[in-house]
């Protein structure tokens, strides 16, 4: 009997698993915008040492992994498991930063859902008493997903109001059974939406229905609210994906106004900034949740969020045949632990 099941897809955390510590890498651009004093560590180096862009991702997530280790003072056999992905074609970004590390490995593909998943699959397993300490990471690169999903840079294609700009950046949560830090309380696993949108510059608007559908299934499975939250958090539809989200829950009666915010319009400044809707990728939702709001739960600024993680799942393949984009959202409760 699943006895901390609660309604269709979410469940409860009754041990309430600890962020004890959490690292964020950023890139260039990032260290240009409003969360710069909370990043880890920055690099205006987009190749970050390596020959290649798709290295170069790989050597961010080796970096927030070892910040994390650093911070925690931990030795990577004192890791249980690893809980990681990226946007790369089979996630080589997660299994290249890890190979040889003899660290227990899961490999996962959620788009840009990827860190709430991974986050919410490192509570489930130390709530679970499978793991002491486990690890949700993941890392995406601008020039990397550029060339792997839309044109290559060289080209100077025109980049369309709805688009956002892929955040170059990689992020990293420890999940302790004990310590000190935020508290995982509860979670919900997303459901895959499908409204027929085909447009892979507009990929908040094809995420913007998954997003509903989890918060909506989050506050009826667990008998909660907005109002109950500081902040409804998700990562990332972007501005324009933000008010199809808000337009949305107003036809469905569910007031996100006020409450709502999005890690898209929170990792840059869309006024000073050329990122058009606002930032996308795995690392977007990763490096502001690992920076900015984790330090604010620690601090006890923020008591409650739902951090939302939001994942458009497309490919050139499935883009290529003309089909449309389907979308996740994976839903994760932080309190403060305060």
């Amino acid at each position: 009997m699943a006895t901390n099941k609660r309604g269709r897809q979410s469940f409860v955390l009754p041990n309430k698993p600890v962020i004890t510590h959490w690292a964020s890498i950023a890139g260039k651009k990032e260290s240009e915008g409003p969360l710069a004093e909370h990043f880890d560590m920055t690099s205006q180096d987009t190749y970050f040492g390596q020959k290649t862009w798709e290295q170069g991702e790989k050597r961010l997530q080796q970096l927030a992994l070892e910040t994390l280790m650093k911070k925690a003072k931990l030795h990577r056999y004192e890791v249980d498991v690893v809980f990681s992905g990226d946007l790369l074609n089979q996630c080589i970004g997660s299994s290249f930063s890890l190979r040889n590390t003899g660290i227990p490995h899961l490999g996962l593909y959620g788009a840009c859902s990827t860190m709430a998943e991974s986050l919410l699959l490192a509570s489930m397993t130390v709530d679970g008493s499978y793991a002491g300490r486990a690890v949700a990471m993941t890392s995406s690169h601008f020039a990397s997903s550029e060339r792997q999903y839309r044109f290559p840079l060289g080209y100077g294609g025109q980049r369309t109001p709805t688009s956002q700009w892929t955040v170059t950046g990689s992020g990293a949560a420890l999940v302790c059974s004990q310590g000190k830090g935020p508290q995982i309380e509860s979670c919900t696993i997303g459901a895959v939406q499908d409204l027929g949108i085909k447009d892979a510059n507009d990929m908040g608007a094809a995420m913007a229905p998954a997003a509903l559908d989890t918060i909506r299934a989050h506050m009826e499975d667990l008998n909660m609210a907005p109002e109950d939250f500081d902040l409804i958090v998700t990562g990332d539809l972007g501005q324009h994906g933000k008010e199809v989200l808000l337009e949305l829950s107003r036809r469905e009666g569910l007031n996100l106004g006020g409450k709502l915010t999005d890690c898209g319009n929170l990792v840059f400044d869309n006024t000073t900034q050329d990122v058009h809707a606002g930032g996308s990728g795995c690392g977007c939702s990763a490096i502001t949740l690992c920076s900015l709001l984790l330090g604010k739960l620690e601090k006890g600024t923020l008591q409650r969020i739902l951090f939302c993680g939001t994942g458009a799942l497309l490919s050139p393949t499935s883009t290529q045949q003309g089909l449309p984009i389907p979308g996740v959202c994976h839903a994760v409760s932080i309190i403060s632990g305060r």
